[in-house]
C-alpha cells in the first residue's frame, strides 16, 4: 500500500514540475485553412503556405509552382502545455505584428496543429497546420 502512495506522489510531483507534455512542432507544416472572425477560409489551390519549425524559431514560406520558395515571415516561439507564444521578427510585408508576442491556445488533432487566439488587432483566429511527412 505504501509503494502505491509513493508512486502516486512522485507522479504528481513530476506532473507539477514539468507540466503537461506539449505537441512537438519541430519539422514542416502546411497551412490547411482557418477561421477568421468566425468566417472559415480554406487553403489556396494556387499556392501553399508552409512553416518550418526548429526548437525555438520558425520560418514561413510561400510555395508556388514554378517559383522558388519565398520567405514571407519568421520569428521565435515558446511552447508550454497548451500555450503557444509567437513573436514575429520578420515580415515580407508591413505588419503590425512584428516584435509583438501573440499568444495562442495550441492543440493537436491527429496530424493537425490547431492554433487559436486573438491577434493584437482584435481578430479571432483559428488556424490549421498539417504536418508534412
Amino acid at each position: 500500500m505504501k509503494k502505491i502512495n509513493i508512486v502516486a506522489l512522485l507522479s504528481i510531483i513530476t506532473f507539477i514540475a514539468f507540466g503537461v507534455p506539449s505537441p512537438q512542432l519541430k519539422g514542416k507544416w502546411r497551412f490547411a485553412g482557418g477561421i477568421y472572425n468566425g468566417k472559415p477560409e480554406g487553403s489556396s489551390k494556387e499556392y501553399q503556405l508552409q512553416r518550418v519549425y526548429t526548437n525555438k524559431t520558425f520560418d514561413a514560406y510561400l510555395l508556388a509552382p514554378g517559383n522558388k520558395p519565398e520567405k514571407y515571415q519568421a520569428g521565435n516561439y515558446s511552447l508550454s502545455a497548451n500555450n503557444y507564444t509567437e513573436t514575429e521578427t520578420f515580415s515580407m510585408q508591413p505588419s503590425k505584428l512584428t516584435n509583438k508576442a501573440v499568444q495562442y491556445q495550441i492543440s493537436k488533432r491527429k496530424d493537425t496543429l490547431v492554433l487559436k487566439g486573438r491577434l493584437p488587432t482584435g481578430m479571432q483566429v483559428e488556424e490549421y497546420w498539417v504536418r508534412i511527412k
